[in-house]
Order: structure tokens, then sequence, then C-alpha cells
């Protein structure tokens, strides 16, 4: 048989709880668990558990953990009586176990009744709650089960909901409620002389349970002092420091960290062993989007003649030619590589050094939690040098992973480090990966007159976002003239021929929806290409920095492990951007950088966790996707209640005035609420329109604060306003509708 349903375990607690009121009040239960009637049966009890002493305690025992478990009032009735039957030993024994069992009775029944349903809905804002608990929750537990001000009964029912382990909500509750077991079952030995529960509890015995509770608190803290002095326990702190912080990296993450300690006055110095700028600004968000911006004219040159414009030089009689050009791909990229020296200045090591930071460009290792090696290279003499910094930032970015294919290294490859390079225009280009990237650089190279076959192994390009948006992408790729083959797996690469003039093919094989290899007689599809470029994600750069030597633990997807303030294994070492995830976002990079450089210089005064609730990003294919807060599909997956409003832009006068109908806005909101859960857009510009709703979504702004605002006519913008209004038409309320037209009628009567 299978496990109980959920709506099965609510009838039997339902049944249970109901026969239990009525026990309740048939037996008068509630006149039984008073003072005055324990004093009254105190020679009884205490008659019967001599005469059946075995008997006693199990019934005894029974009664308590049925109390405990269904939150029955009188548990300090029962404790009492426990010490005024049994005595001080024997009593403490059975009410600690019995009071520990039935916490955990009804921990258990809140956390299988309600857990599910209450996270689903309060998830998001649960979210801190659940990691403190995960993280230190045997501490928190310990503070509220020590002081008795607090309600055992809510304790068990609210702490359900966490994610603390059952067996650890036992034994804390079993440590942390024996010190107020004891003062009521001693209490219950001087029965007699007890008028009221408020004569055990007096005011300074509950100052001193406070106290006592202060106490996992204060542990707390000195585990902390303990751990962090046994971490740095082998290396030797410099008696003062060179610097303040040290970064390494000079991309978006280690360029802002700079800029603020340099704000600040602090002494920085940065680190950069390549490029200034990072990945974004050599090879990834700046060159790839002037390399689209060429690739988009060239197909809006394909498409003028729908706007009216012609070849001049073709007559009069043949006017249904397109506007005529000619892809010049040296020059394309020679454009690209002027952009990237028109935005250099801004990250400039000149720049920089006016603003008050060291930099130094050469190679970084950490030495010690308070040393950095750095070496430069002089012609060809190298230069070592080692600073000693109170704090340091890792920002040292990501690099395009490789696959582990077969005969890739024989064909040779590209990666989008490596694309910028290119002079000549490929004729063939294969196209691994159907994230962002493989998707804006085969679209790109399509646009630009490249024979593009772009290869995903997973069953829709752009997995993260929701199937109707990948499908959109996917129709605009094959648009295009790019050859998408999802759902297949990379078997090969073979190389032939001579070197002068050598075919390259790379074998390829349809899998399964479920991503296994289809049948053994699926066929292999062999693709002939001149370039290969691999688009199938990025990888932390985490060696060669030190981190090995100093122990700093990387997490399961290789990034350097952080906690909510981004430090790393040692309090005054951080890490930020790609090296730290979860995000691989430039935007994500400098956000983060914010509360290094703060938490760095500052952190001994006050820290900040890292806010990463209200996270934008874009895919800047043609139309464009962006996304923030939750997709459809993730509510789903999480449980999350939720409705969704539909503006398609093909409704919007700006998008037909521009010809860019395409695509819509989706907006997920809490269940009759105009609380934004998230957006995704898909269209012309959806990565600037997305900036509204982050906006909203950071302020707590709902969609009738946007419907509220005015928005400038004709713009895409509008667009917002429009699902606004398509939400308020779906809740408007109905009743009192129908009442202003009845009092419309009477008014024209």
């Amino acid at each position: 048989m299978g496990a109980p349903s959920k709506r099965s375990l609510w009838i039997g607690a339902g049944l249970i709880a109901l026969v239990a009121l009525l026990l309740y009040r048939h037996y008068d239960l509630g006149r039984l668990l008073t003072l005055e009637s324990l004093k009254d049966s105190r020679d009884a009890l205490v008659a019967l558990f001599r005469e059946r002493p075995l008997a006693t305690l199990l019934g005894y025992f029974a009664v308590y953990v049925a109390a405990a478990a269904l939150s029955i009032p009188g548990a300090a009735i029962l404790t009492l009586a426990a010490g005024a039957m049994f005595g001080l030993g024997i009593g403490l024994v059975v009410v600690s176990f019995a009071s520990s069992l039935g916490a955990l009775l009804a921990f258990l029944t809140a956390r299988y009744l309600l857990r599910d349903t209450v996270q689903a809905h309060f998830g998001k804002q649960l979210a801190p709650v659940n990691e403190g608990m995960r993280r230190d929750g045997a501490f928190y537990l310990l503070t509220l089960r020590l002081v008795p001000v607090f309600p055992f009964f809510l304790v068990n029912l609210l702490v359900g909901l966490t994610p603390i382990g059952a067996g650890r909500f036992y034994g804390v509750s079993q440590l942390g409620m024996l010190a107020g077991t004891a003062v009521f079952v001693n209490a219950g030995t001087r029965l007699a002389n007890i008028q009221s529960t408020s004569d055990i509890l007096s005011p300074g015995l509950l100052l001193s349970f406070a106290l006592l509770g202060v106490f996992p608190l204060i542990a707390k803290v000195i585990v902390g002092l303990l751990r962090k002095r046994k971490i740095y326990a082998r290396w030797k702190r410099p008696s003062k420091f060179d610097r303040n912080l040290i970064v390494i990296g000079a991309g978006a993450g280690g360029l802002v960290t700079a800029y603020i300690a340099a704000a600040v006055k602090a002494r920085v110095t940065l680190v950069e062993g390549h490029l200034m700028g990072g990945d974004c600004l050599n090879f990834g968000c700046v060159p790839s989007k002037a390399l689209i911006r060429s690739a988009t004219l060239a197909h809006q040159l394909r498409q003028a003649e729908t706007l009216g414009l012609r070849d001049p030089a073709e007559s009069s009689s043949s006017v249904d030619g397109p506007v005529a050009f000619r892809v010049d791909f040296a020059a394309v990229m020679a454009r690209v590589h002027r952009v990237i020296r028109d935005i250099a200045p801004h990250d400039s090591v000149e720049r920089y050094r006016s603003l008050g930071v060291d930099v130094v460009q050469g190679m970084a290792r950490i030495t010690s939690p308070w040393s950095v090696e750095i070496t430069t290279t002089d012609g060809t003499q190298q230069c070592v040098q080692t600073l000693t910094t109170r704090s340091i930032v890792i920002a040292t970015g990501a690099q395009p992973f490789v696959p582990p294919l077969p005969g890739l290294a024989d064909v040779g490859f590209l990666t989008s480090d490596t694309l910028w390079g290119l002079t000549e225009r490929p004729r063939r280009l294969v196209v691994l990966g159907g994230g962002p990237i493989g998707c804006e650089l085969a679209q790109a190279f399509a646009r630009l007159g490249s024979q593009v076959t772009q290869v995903e192994m997973a069953a829709r390009v752009l997995g993260r976002e929701d199937p109707e948006v990948a499908a959109l992408v996917a129709d605009a790729l094959r648009a295009d003239g790019v050859q998408l083959l999802t759902a297949h797996e990379a078997l090969r690469c073979e190389r032939s021929g001579s070197d002068d003039a050598p075919v390259k093919r790379l074998i390829v094989r349809q899998i399964g929806a479920d991503g296994v290899t289809g049948s053994v007689a699926s066929p292999e599809l062999t693709i002939e290409f001149d370039t290969l470029l691999c688009a199938v994600g990025r990888s932390p750069r985490v060696e060669g920095y030190g981190l090995e030597e100093l122990g700093i633990p990387l997490s399961p997807r290789k990034t350097i492990e952080t906690d909510a303030y981004l430090q790393t294994l040692y309090p005054n070492i951080y890490a930020v951007g790609d090296v730290a995830g979860p995000y691989q976002l430039t935007h994500v990079a400098a956000h983060q950088a914010w509360y290094a450089a703060v938490n760095a210089l500052f952190g001994r005064f006050r820290r900040f966790k890292v806010d990463c609730s209200v996270i934008p990003w874009a895919t800047f294919t043609d139309p464009e996707v962006a996304r923030v807060g939750l997709s459809e599909t993730e509510a789903r997956q999480q449980g999350v209640a939720f409705e969704v409003t539909r503006f398609a832009l093909d409704d919007l006068d700006r998008a037909i005035a521009d010809d860019a109908t395409t695509g819509f806005i989706k907006v997920l909101t809490a269940p009759g609420r105009d609380k934004i859960l998230g957006v995704t857009i898909v269209g012309a510009h959806a990565g600037d329109l997305l900036a509204e709703y982050v906006l909203a979504m950071k302020n707590g702004l709902g969609l009738n604060k946007i419907l509220g605002t005015i928005h400038t006519y004709p713009t895409l913008a509008e667009a917002n306003k429009y699902v606004a209004g398509e939400w308020k038409r779906a809740h408007a309320p109905k009743r009192l509708l129908a009442w202003a037209e009845r009092f419309h009628a009477w008014q024209r009567s």
C-alpha cells in the first residue's frame, strides 16, 4: 500500500481533534486541569501510585504525550502533578520524555499537514527564515525552549513549518525544556505551598530564564569566535597592513568593489592579469551587442521593401527587390573592436588610478588570509611583490566551458572569448549550445550570411524560459536560416583532407525528450563545417589563485562557496560575480560588489546580507527575451499559487507602427492581488521594458500603481500599462458594477 494522502491525513487529524474535544468537554477536563483540582486530588493520586506504580506511570505518560501532541491546555498542571505524585527524580524523567515526545508529534503533524501549503504561499517571504533555520535552527529553538514565556505548543507548531530536522528538534527540545520542567516538577513536590502558577514563575525566575535563553545566542557568538580562531590558527596575522583591501580581477565585480573602496578613502589595490574591464567589455556583452547591431541592420535591410524602400539602381519596372548591400565582415569586426576601444576608457587603468585605486597589472595569488603575492612582467623580467591587507575580494569571473568532445581539438574550435579574432565570415558555422550566448551568436552570424547549424542537447533552446518563450525564439532562429537541431547529442568531431583543404565534420545523434539516447538504430547525422563555436556555458575561474592551499571550499557548481555576506571560509576573504554565482550576469556582479566592499571595510560595525531577491536578465535575440522573478514553469515547480495576465504586442499601436508585433508581456501575480511575482517579456526592446517591473517588484509596487502611471504615447512602454489594465479588467468588482448599472439606469429614468 502507498503512503496516505494529505487529504486522508487531514481527515484523520480532524477526527482525532474532534474526539479529543468531545472528551475534553464531556469529562470537563478543563476543570480537572486546574491547581485547585490537583490539590484536592493529590492524596488520591499519591495513593494510586503507591498501589499500582507501573500502571500509574504508564497512564500518566500516555496522558501527557496526548495532551502535548494535541496542544491541550494544562501542561503546567500535569507537570506539577508529576512532582506531587512521583517526586523530583522520577517526575523529572517522566515529564521530560513525555513532553518531548508529545512536542515531536505536534511538530510532525504541523510539518505534514501545513508546511507545504504555508511554504507554497509564503515561500519567498520565509526564505530568510528557512535559511536561518537550516544553518542555526538548533540555537534558535534552544533559546525558545529555555524561556517559558514562549508557549511551548506554539513553538512545536511553528517550528514544524521550517526545514529543521525532526531528530534535531527532538534532541534540542529534550535539552531545552529540561530546566523549566525541573522547576515545575520541583514545585509540585511542595504543592501545598503553591497558591497559583505565578508563585512558580516569579519575576526573578522569569528573568533568570530569559538570561538562560540568551545563552544559546551568546554560545553561538563564542562558537563563531572559536571557529574563526581555529580557521586562522595556522596563519600568522601581520601586526599592520599595507592595504585595507586587495581586489583580484578587474571585471564588473572587481571594478565596482575598487571604486567604492576608493570613494570611502580606503587604500585599495586592484590586480588584473589580463584586460581591464574583464570578460564583459572584451569578450562578452559589449562585442556581442556590437555584432548584433550590425546583424540586425542587415536583417532590416533585407526587409526594407516592407517599409517601402527600394534599390535606386533598379528600373521602375522592377520594384520587388530589396535594398542592395554587401556584408563586409572584416569591417563589421573592425567596428566591434572600435566599440570596445570607445568604451575601454571607462574601465581603464588611468581612470581608476585617477580615482585613487592602486592598479597593478599582474597575476595575483593569495598566500595567506592577509597577504597576496603579485607577479608582474616588465619586458623579460618578472617582479614579485607581496602585499598585506585586512580584506580580500575575489572577482576573477568565468571562462567558456569546453566540452570533452572526441576530436574537438583536431578540428579546432572557437569560444565566446576567441571568436572576436575572426576577420573572415565563416561560410559554414556550427554552434554548440542553445543557451543565451549560443542563440544570440547563431542568429547574428546567420543574419550576416553564414550558413549556421545550432546543436542543443535539450529538447528546446533557452531551457530556463517557459516553453512558449523558447518556441518563439526557435521560430525566429529558423526564420533567419538557422538549422536548429534540438534534442541532438554531439558525439564526436572528425577531420580529413589536407591541411590546406581540411574537411571538418561533427557527428550528432537525436536523443529522446528525457535526454536518453534513442534506439540503437537511431541514425547518426554528419554536419560538415568550416568553423565550430562552443557556447555550452561558462566555468568559474578558481584555479591559480591560491584557493586550494587555503582550503577555501567550492560549491557543487564549482563556484567559490560564500555565505549571505559573500564571505568565504575566511571571514575577511570575499567573492563576487561569476566566480561566486549563482548568476553569471554583469549587473549581478556589480550589485554584489557593493555588499562585498561595504562588508569588507566596515563589517566590524555592521554587515549587510546580499539581496538577490529581484534579479532581471535578458537574452538579446530578435525577439528579445527579458525576465524578472518567477516564470510560469518555475512557479508550478515550486508550488507557488499564481494568476497569469498577458498582453500581446500585436495589439500595441507603436509596435504595429514599428513592424515589431512579435511577442507578448506575461505577468504572474498573487491570486486575487496585484502583487507581481514575475514578469516575462518577449519582443523588441524587452530588456528596456522590463526595468519598470524591476523597480515595481523591488519597491513592493503592484499592477495598480503601473496602471495609474502616465505612459507616453505612442511608445512600447505603454504595453506595461495595458497589461496592468488587462489584470484590472479581470478583477473588476462585478457586483459593484451591476449596482452602478442600476444606478445609471435610475438616473436616466
